[in-house]
């Protein structure tokens, strides 16, 4: 008598050499499906993660032509300084937001560029004549004052620098050599928010004939004193 169990052909037919079961047609469609499925997926995960750091870089780009716009809007190219025309080294003028910035009970005719007129005769020593007197303090050597000015040639009255043309005043240590002579020895005792206008001779000024571009001869400087501190 054999005891050998009989299997089915059914299952035999499904059995592989090493005696694994193989899979069903339905089975491997259903695994293919699964693992297309599985790829459509990681497709679509790489893709939105493309598009998520392709957006992180366009914010960070954005971000940055604002912050540059920004700097750029605020800094701006430097004013040209009034003190380099008067003599000076470069000073620290503060644009106003409203310009001219009057002293309280200063005459309103300082809200309005004076006009510069050519001399007459020979400036041989410096002369200060007041044209608005102010009402405020006088100025005292050591001082930072802010002054509105308009600069011309004396003998034929032809502007080469106002701080009206920059809606900008001018601040200055006055007494310190840091304008020209004319400017420091001119203003010194002139009180705040007056008119004043200086008619300075070359030795006083730039000299008779400067190097650097800068006005020959005698000046004239019609100047606002603003403030003194």
């Amino acid at each position: 008598m054999s005891y050998r169990r009989t299997v089915p052909d059914s299952v035999t037919s499904r059995t592989r050499g090493g005696g694994q079961p193989l899979k069903t047609k339905a089975e491997k469609r259903a695994e293919a499906k699964a693992a297309k499925a599985r790829a459509r997926a990681i497709r679509k995960r790489r893709r939105v993660l493309a598009v998520a750091g392709a957006a992180v870089v366009v914010l960070a780009l954005l971000v940055g032509l604002i912050v540059w716009v920004g700097d750029a809007s605020q800094s701006g190219p430097p004013a040209r300084s009034a003190s380099t025309d008067a003599g000076a080294t470069p000073g620290t003028p503060a644009p106003s937001a409203a310009f001219p910035p009057l002293p309280a009970g200063a005459d309103p005719a300082l809200g309005r560029k004076p006009s510069a007129a050519a001399g007459s005769g020979a400036v041989t020593k410096l002369r200060a004549t007041t044209l608005i007197e102010g009402t405020g303090a006088t100025v005292q050597s050591g001082q930072t004052i802010d002054v509105n000015y308009v600069g011309v040639t004396y003998a034929d009255g032809k502007e080469f620098d106002s701080s009206w043309s920059r809606s900008e005043p001018f601040s200055f240590r006055i007494g310190a050599g840091n304008v020209i002579p004319g400017w420091d020895r001119g203003l010194i005792g002139v009180k705040v928010g007056s008119r004043v206008q200086l008619d300075i001779p070359a030795d006083l000024a730039y000299g008779e004939k400067p190097s650097d571009g800068r006005p020959a001869g005698a000046l004239r400087f019609v100047v606002d004193v603003l403030s003194a501190s």
